[in-house]
């Protein structure tokens, strides 16, 4: 069975950060490594059948220069030609954006800099889901909405924002990354949100269930940058909503293309 993807996305710098240090990959778009956000909305329908990426990347905002850690990554993913069908490429992806980071600092003399990275890659078989440090990925399937990566955290028992322990940046002769890697189901009309920590940080889980829930599409997507800046905006502010339908469900999209008005954040 073919399906399509509908996706949008959505960079922002949030309300109290002068950089953007987030940058993302929607098919083949990323943004530029200094940027102020999307601006407008970034969608599109990847057709049946058709290898495609989306990734977001959270520069780390103590390092060094995380805007251009994130930029590296997204540039790397956007060129990155070692296709497979098990999730090993995304591996090897990795470990060589790992690399181009580290080379990146070595020669620039910099102490260090790093993001984190939540990709799903979409293929003919199947859907491969990578993350590695605390960028998140959640499904709604059905009436379930969970999170599907893994956060590579230290102890999070005990702090309220716990400190990775992986992200894109860290010299192998320190430490072997190993990203999380799994393999997803093609599921008619399951919808996909990879975030930064801008967003989830600011919207529980709940809330965000409930807006996927009452919203699709382009409300959707701007009810969440609204309501992360509402409960804050402090940090950068950049995610991807990914809609998996074996055709074009217009029905499933006309309500939402009618409903509200056309304010938006996006260029704020």
């Amino acid at each position: 069975m073919s399906y399509k993807i509908r996706y949008y996305g959505v960079s922002h710098m949030g309300l109290c950060r002068k950089v953007n240090q987030d940058n993302l990959i929607c098919e083949k778009t990323i943004l530029p490594c200094r940027h102020h956000g999307t601006g407008d909305m970034l969608t599109g329908i990847v057709s049946p059948g058709r290898e495609t990426v989306f990734g977001v990347f959270d520069g780390m905002g103590g390092e060094e220069k995380g805007e251009m850690a994130a930029y590296i990554a997204a540039e790397h993913m956007r060129t990155f030609c070692q296709w497979a069908k098990d999730g090993s490429d995304l591996t090897a992806f990795c470990r060589e954006a790992n690399e181009a980071i580290c080379q990146y600092t070595k020669d620039h003399a910099l102490t260090s800099m790093g993001t984190t990275a939540v990709l799903i890659k979409f293929d003919i078989k199947g859907i491969w889901l990578c993350n590695i440090g605390d960028s998140k990925a959640y499904v709604m399937s059905g009436q379930k909405f969970e999170q599907i990566s893994q956060d590579h955290v230290w102890m999070p028992e005990l702090y309220p924002k716990p400190p990775l322990s992986q992200n894109l940046g860290i010299p192998e002769d320190e430490l072997l990354i190993e990203p999380y890697i799994a393999p997803l189901d093609y599921r008619d009309q399951d919808i996909y949100l990879l975030c930064s920590d801008g967003l989830s940080d600011m919207v529980s889980t709940d809330h965000m269930k409930e807006i996927l829930t009452s919203r699709a599409g382009p409300e959707a997507a701007r009810t969440l940058l609204e309501e992360a800046l509402d409960h804050g905006g402090k940090d950068n502010i950049t995610f991807l909503l990914l809609y998996v339908m074996k055709d074009e469900k217009e029905s499933f999209f006309k309500k939402l293309l009618k409903r509200g008005s056309d304010r938006s954040c996006l260029t704020d």
